[in-house]
């Protein structure tokens, strides 16, 4: 039995975490509405702030869906640009302090680990979860919980909402604290925390009312106590009755869950400003254009009329229909309809403007036209390369807060579960490298650099100048690894030696050959 110490202390830490949270939550609170406008107009689909049931109506608001739809197509960009489906868009090779002539050893082996990695990702829910977190990357933020899988899918993602996560800054201004709040069911406890100290009450619910939800607060928390070392506590608390069900300490590059990523970030702010934001102003006239349209258009049918007031025609009892026959007192003028004020052509124009700048504040712009031909290799990566120059910025923040932490999130459970052996990801002995086509979209800028650089030196001073001046061998080997072309199929030093002695001999004995 538990002493009364212990429970003291755990009583403790559980009105610290949950007193933080809401500390926490009202430093959220005057985002809520920006980031709920957002969702109304855009992701109607989504669970907003002020919304909690899962199957009630949000689209009253919406009379356009150019942004609905667009960000779909953002979130579907983006993710074959930085995260594509079964294909490898980051490598892992050798760091700075493997020596190196034993480096192209090193990349083979690494290079064996990646393919088995992805080939995992392919497997699992990734694709799904990560394109549910592009959209609310859209409005500012995204979070993707990266678990621990079964024997058969050995990773498990899942996207949470922006409205379901509270995040708090350290004193480096990085995101040290995640808090999210959900809502189980009593019967699924011993699931979803199978080593949870349940209190009585707890346990008296779960026998009695299994079906009934109660509300429990995750907490990880960065812990400083070593600075030279990643360490985060991780908190389950019970909020319904204040207790604190299960704590436990992650250890390691890659050991903590959540992977929260920004768009952009305001100096200062813990959440991030997505397209949506900069497009809700256009998005609210779009819609309220439409709005005026379609009431417009009611008018012109139904029509708006005048009439003497003679006695004769009850304007209640009046029923505007085709074949309605209308008594009027003789003399009289009727019923008279009224000219509209006047015309809603230019509302056209307004819209198509609205429309292209949706489209262009969520990248949507250079998808080109449905109806023409399919676009060329070269036109696609035209359109990459736009695309990479055009969320430069955001692409390198990506990068950093997604597409590292995920991968060290990803090594770190496979090498729990004993499937492989590396070590420390992003360190100096292994890091990632980015392979994805928005990266290579980068990288065929110094591709073409050098690629100039040699057609340059030829022309104006011979072949001769460019084999005095460029090792080719290593020139080569950097195209190659620019291109994104896998280290197992690249020669190391050994074999290349070997191959250049075998071209020597052959041509010496061809020169011997020749004399003879």
């Amino acid at each position: 039995m538990d002493s009364l110490v212990d429970i003291l202390m755990e009583n403790k830490t559980a009105k610290h975490y949950m007193k933080k949270y809401e500390t926490a939550k009202s430093f959220r609170l005057p985002f809520e509405d920006l980031f709920q406008e957002c969702y109304d107009y855009a992701l109607p689909q989504r669970e907003g702030f002020f919304h909690t049931s899962p199957a009630e109506r949000r689209d009253d608001r919406i009379f356009d869906e150019t942004a609905v739809v667009g960000v779909q197509e953002f979130a579907s960009r983006l993710q074959s640009g930085l995260v594509p489906n079964f294909a490898r868009w980051s490598d892992l090779i050798a760091g700075s302090e493997v020596p190196k002539e034993e480096r192209d050893e090193v990349n083979n082996n690494l290079d064996e680990v990646t393919e088995y990695i992805f080939e995992i990702l392919a497997n699992s829910n990734f694709a799904q979860e990560v394109h549910e977190s592009f959209m609310d990357l859209a409005v500012g933020t995204g979070c993707l919980l990266v678990e621990e899988g079964d024997a058969v899918n050995p990773l498990r993602f899942s996207a949470i909402p922006l409205p379901k996560i509270v995040l708090e800054n350290g004193a480096d201004d990085r995101i040290d604290h995640v808090y999210r709040e959900r809502e189980i069911r009593h019967r699924d406890f011993k699931v979803a925390y199978p080593k949870a100290k349940l209190s009585p009450k707890l346990v008296d619910m779960m026998e009695n009312k299994p079906d009934e939800k109660c509300k429990v607060l995750e907490v990880v928390c960065r812990l400083y106590d070593k600075p030279n070392q990643e360490r985060y506590g991780y908190y389950a608390i019970d909020k319904t009755h204040g207790e604190l069900i299960y704590q436990d300490i992650f250890e390691g590059v890659g050991s903590n869950p959540f992977i929260c990523f920004r768009w952009s970030k305001a100096s200062g702010e813990v959440y991030g400003r997505g397209p949506l934001v900069n497009a809700l102003s256009s998005i609210k006239t779009t819609n309220l254009t439409i709005q005026l349209i379609l009431e417009n258009a009611q008018m012109a049918i139904s029509g708006i009329y005048q009439m003497d007031d003679d006695g004769i025609i009850n304007v209640d009892t009046i029923n505007l229909v085709p074949g309605t026959v209308i008594p009027k007192a003789p003399g009289s003028g009727g019923l008279q309809p009224v000219a509209a004020a006047g015309s809603f052509d230019v509302a056209q124009l307004v819209l198509n403007d609205m429309r292209l700048n949706i489209k262009r504040a969520l990248y949507n712009d250079m998808l080109g036209d449905p109806n023409r031909t399919p676009a060329t290799a070269t036109e696609i990566a035209e359109r990459m390369a736009d695309l990479s120059r055009r969320i430069g910025s955001a692409f390198g923040r990506l990068q950093a807060e997604l597409v590292q932490p995920l991968l060290q999130r990803v090594v770190y459970i496979l090498k729990k579960q004993g499937r492989i052996d590396l070590p420390t990801v992003n360190g100096r002995e292994v890091k990632v490298r980015s392979s994805s086509p928005l990266a290579q979209a980068q990288s065929n800028q110094d591709i073409s650099s050098v690629a100039r650089f040699l057609e340059l030196v030829g022309g104006n001073f011979g072949p001769e100048m460019v084999n005095l001046l460029v090792d080719t061998e290593e020139a080569a080997i950097y195209l190659g690894k620019k291109f994104g072309v896998p280290d197992t199929l690249i020669r190391d030093e050994a074999e290349r030696k070997q191959m250049q002695e075998m071209m020597q001999q052959m041509a010496a004995q061809q020169q011997g050959g020749g004399v003879v």
